[in-house]
C-alpha cells in the first residue's frame, strides 16, 4: 500500500510501554529513494529532543487511529544516540546507531535494506556489527529531509514543469516510488505521478529536481488526485502512457 508523506506527518508514535511522540518528517536517501529515518518530536516527554526511528523499529501502520507501532521501550529510545537534525546526518552517526540497537546497516549488503530487500529485524553476528570497515560502506550518505524537497522544482528534460508537491511511499519496503508533481505553473490544476527510478539528480542549491521525462509525457500522463487510492491499475496504465517499464520488472532497489 501506497501512503503520503505528508499524510503520514503528525502520525503518534507508540512504543512497547507508552507514547513517544509524533512523526515530524522523514529522511530519504536519495540514490535508492527510500525512506531510512522517520524524525519523532518527542514533546514534553524528553523536553522536545528530536530522534531517528528506522522503519526497522515499525510494526505496521494504524491509519483508522493515526499511529505507529514501534517495537522499542521508551528507554531503549532514551538512551539512542542524539541526533542534530540542523547538521547532515553523518555515516558514523548511522552505523553507531545500527550498532546500538544491533540492526543491519542498510549499506552493507546486495538489497535495499543491506541483506533483505524490507527492513526485517535481523541481527547479525557480533563481529560484523562491530566491524569499523562497515561504516565506509558504499561511499557518503545522502539523507535527505522530505519536508525541505516538497517546493522544489521540478524539471523536466525540455524546462520546467512545476514543483513537488509530496511523496508516495510503499509501506511494504519503505522506497519512494513518486513524486507527486504538481503543474499548476505549467498548465492549470494537473497533477501527475513522476516515478523517482527516472531523477537524474536534486541539485540542492537550486532547489530544483531533474526528471528524465520530457514535458508532453508528462502531460499526457494520467492525472492525479489526492483522493486516488492508488492501484497497480493505475500503476500500469500511468508506465503504458510513459511508454517505459515499470518499476516492478526490473527493481535493483529490491535485488
Amino acid at each position: 500500500m501506497f501512503h503520503k508523506a505528508k499524510d503520514l506527518t503528525g502520525y503518534k508514535l507508540g512504543a512497547k510501554d507508552g507514547e513517544i511522540g509524533r512523526v515530524k518528517d522523514f529522511y530519504f536517501e536519495d540514490t535508492n529513494w527510500t525512506i531510512r529515518y522517520l524524525v519523532a518530536d518527542t514533546g514534553t516527554w524528553l523536553s522536545g529532543r528530536l530522534v531517528l526511528i528506522s522503519p526497522f523499529a515499525l510494526d505496521g501502520i494504524d491509519e483508522k487511529r493515526r499511529h505507529f507501532n514501534v517495537k522499542l521501550t521508551k528507554d531503549q529510545i532514551e538512551r539512542s544516540p542524539s541526533i542534530d537534525t540542523h547538521k547532515p546526518v553523518s555515516r558514523q552517526y548511522e552505523a553507531d546507531y545500527a550498532r546500538y540497537y544491533g540492526w543491519p546497516m542498510y549499506w552493507y549488503g546486495p538489497a535495499l535494506w543491506g541483506p533483505t530487500p524490507y527492513p526485517i529485524y535481523q541481527a547479525l553476528p557480533e563481529e560484523t556489527r562491530h566491524d569499523p570497515a562497515v561504516a565506509q560502506q558504499r561511499g557518503d550518505p545522502h539523507l535527505r529531509s522530505a519536508s525541505e524537497v516538497e517546493g522544489y522544482y521540478l524539471h523536466a528534460t525540455d524546462g520546467d514543469l512545476g514543483h513537488v508537491d509530496d511523496f508516495l511511499i510503499s509501506d511494504e519496503d519503505w522506497a519512494i516510488r513518486y513524486m507527486i508533481a504538481d503543474t499548476r505553473n505549467w498548465w492549470p490544476g494537473k497533477k501527475v505521478l513522476v516515478p523517482t527510478q527516472w531523477i537524474r539528480e536534486v541539485n540542492w542549491e537550486q532547489s530544483k529536481v531533474y526528471v528524465e521525462v520530457t514535458r508532453e509525457a508528462l502531460k499526457a500522463a494520467p492525472e492525479y488526485s489526492d483522493e486516488l487510492r492508488l492501484s497497480r491499475n493505475f500503476e500500469q496504465k500511468l508506465f503504458e502512457a510513459y511508454r517505459r517499464a515499470p518499476y516492478w520488472t526490473n527493481d535493483r532497489r529490491a535485488a
